[in-house]
């Protein structure tokens, strides 16, 4: 048996493939290659890797081009990648239908057991007047919340900053995550994601079972828009997200007024590059704040959030990782 019979017979399982299956890790490495202009923070990536990473792509491209049969595709992109001229002209409702679109039909998340806890870490960002009179240790936010909400843990550095111990804080739980915050509205992290499970993927269905659920009290709330857009907002900083109640979450957000689209890509508090969608519907009570949401280019999961006063910068938000499911507090994955 020559060795070409060989590889035939150990390809034979394999599935076929197409242009749809290609097509996201290609986007993907197309993204990696075009981050050569980013500025990083802390370390500076070698040009050489940028290159290696530009060469690893268009190999990608021409392998691809050669099993779906001598196709070229090197022209293709997929429907959901977004770059930084795609933004100019580009509207709310345009956005936020491929962001839906791209979440929409990927695998599901399984739901944590409820003694499960739910780690986050964020990086967090002010403004420069404020970020003077803050230690390092104010920069970041590292927490679990178990997942039924009965108890948050925090990292404790001032006992031993080179070795810091997770404390368990159940009082804070009560006082807070269970009775509401502004945060999370009251929301555990078990109801947030089965909220978001129960959302139908049209925008008039997600907004009736927001309106039907009301978990953030409107009751002086006179404006249904505003009403609408709390409910949406909350729901949008959760930890965990199954698609496609994400899918319908988005749709519901593209109704609403006062949405723009930046039209440059920005760089969050954790140094990703992100797409900025801004708010200028009064969020804070203060007319001249203005929230961005800021999701991610390739995959349209929500990064974080920034506020901003008079267009500059106030404070922001964002996941310095995808938060992780784990069996006790202090594990990070």
């Amino acid at each position: 048996m020559d060795e070409l019979t060989e590889v035939r017979q150990l390809r034979s399982g394999a599935p076929t493939p197409d242009r749809a299956r290609l097509a996201p890790g290609r986007a993907r490495l197309v993204a990696v290659a075009g981050t050569e202009g980013r500025r990083h923070r802390v370390w500076a990536r070698p040009r050489f890797v940028i290159i290696g990473v530009a060469a690893a792509v268009t190999a990608v491209v021409v392998t691809a081009s050669l099993l779906v049969g001598g196709e070229d595709t090197r022209g293709l992109t997929t429907p959901a990648t977004l770059t930084e001229g795609d933004l100019k002209g580009m509207s709310a409702a345009e956005l936020l239908e491929r962001a839906a679109r791209a979440v929409e039909g990927a695998p599901s998340v399984p739901e944590p057991r409820a003694k499960q806890w739910i780690y986050t870490r964020h990086a967090l960002e002010y403004t420069p007047v404020l970020a003077k009179s803050l230690s390092d240790n104010d920069f970041t936010d590292e927490r679990w919340v178990r997942y039924d909400g009965g108890e948050m843990a925090l990292v404790d550095a001032e006992v031993d900053e080179q070795n810091p111990t997770v404390v368990v804080d159940r009082t804070d739980m009560e006082n807070e995550a269970e009775n509401g915050t502004e945060e999370d509205d009251g929301r555990s992290p078990r109801e947030m994601y089965r909220l978001l499970d129960s959302l139908p993927p049209d925008a008039q269905g997600a907004l009736r079972v927001l309106r039907n659920e009301n978990a953030v009290s409107d009751e002086n709330d006179s404006d249904r828009t505003h009403s609408d857009y709390r409910e949406i907002s909350g729901l949008l900083g959760a930890p965990i997200k199954p698609p496609d109640g994400l899918a319908g979450l988005y749709r519901a957000l593209a109704t609403l007024p006062h949405l723009d689209v930046v039209d440059h890509m920005v760089e969050d508090a954790a140094g990703h590059r992100a797409i900025a969608l801004r708010y200028s519907g009064n969020d804070s009570g203060d007319e001249r704040v203005e929230r961005e949401w800021l999701l991610d280019p390739v995959t349209f999961d929500v990064l974080g959030d920034r506020m901003l006063r008079d267009g500059k910068m106030v404070s922001g938000k964002a996941f310095t990782a995808a938060a992780a499911v784990v069996d006790e507090p202090g594990r990070r994955g």
